[in-house]
């Protein structure tokens, strides 16, 4: 895999940082029920004020098209504050800010160049901490990256050294197990993993477009119609 920087590669003493971490994180009756990528999140941002650094987070939380109050990241910085060692706040000054839910902002998915610029603004250096959205062309991941200088976060840095490992010369026999709601987010993965695995374990809220495909039926279970006739191919 090719070279990529990472926080190694630079002194961020006095920086203004912007790190996009995954706080996507599931909710129950508005507070987090599961706390594995915050607490998974958090040595990254930790380490960062150690070093000097003026640390801001951004992330997005589920799916909303606008401001759903539901899925604001207000409930996940107040739990962050609690398990860090470090003051965090929301949106307000503090030793790692959480800003609010980049998808409330409606140029986020779209990479649209204004919402990239707001959210670059004042930052002189990025962090893409997040493997699970670096597949995504939004203006908090690409959009952002083309205006500031980045580099990788340790979670992206030990997940791509994991990935370039399987994508090489795996031990066999090879089995990925892949989880995920939709096969649209999945496909080119699916694709590219074929030729390479012995076994493809398809799991998650995905597996029932493969059942469909298959002629299984699924009652009420999550299915993407649209796509039901590429995963019978």
């Amino acid at each position: 895999m090719s070279r990529y920087l990472t926080l190694d590669d630079v002194d961020v003493t006095g920086l203004r940082v912007l790190v996009r971490a995954d706080l996507n994180v599931p909710m129950e009756r508005g507070a987090v029920s599961d706390d594995f990528r915050l607490r998974a999140s958090l040595p990254t941002l930790e380490d960062l004020v150690r070093k000097g650094a003026v640390v801001t987070v951004c992330s997005h939380l589920g799916r909303p098209e606008g401001e759903v109050s539901s899925l604001s990241l207000r409930p996940i910085a107040r739990l962050m504050d609690q398990l860090s060692e470090f003051d965090v706040t929301f949106e307000s000054p503090g030793d790692i800010t959480v800003l609010e839910n980049t998808r409330f902002n409606l140029g986020e998915v779209s990479n649209d160049p204004q919402t990239a610029e707001r959210f670059a603004d004042g930052y002189e250096l990025f962090v893409q901490d997040a493997f699970g959205t670096v597949h995504r062309a939004h203006a908090s991941t690409v959009g952002v990256a083309e205006r500031l200088r980045s580099v990788a976060g340790p979670l992206l840095a030990s997940e791509l050294s994991a990935l370039g490992r399987f994508l090489g010369e795996p031990e066999r026999p090879y089995t990925v197990v892949l989880g995920g709601a939709k096969v649209s987010d999945k496909l080119a993965v699916i694709e590219n993993l074929l030729p390479k695995v012995d076994r493809l374990l398809i799991g998650g809220g995905m597996c029932f477009t493969f059942l469909v495909a298959k002629g299984f039926e699924v009652g009420r279970s999550l299915v993407q119609d649209d796509m039901v006739g590429i995963v019978r191919d």
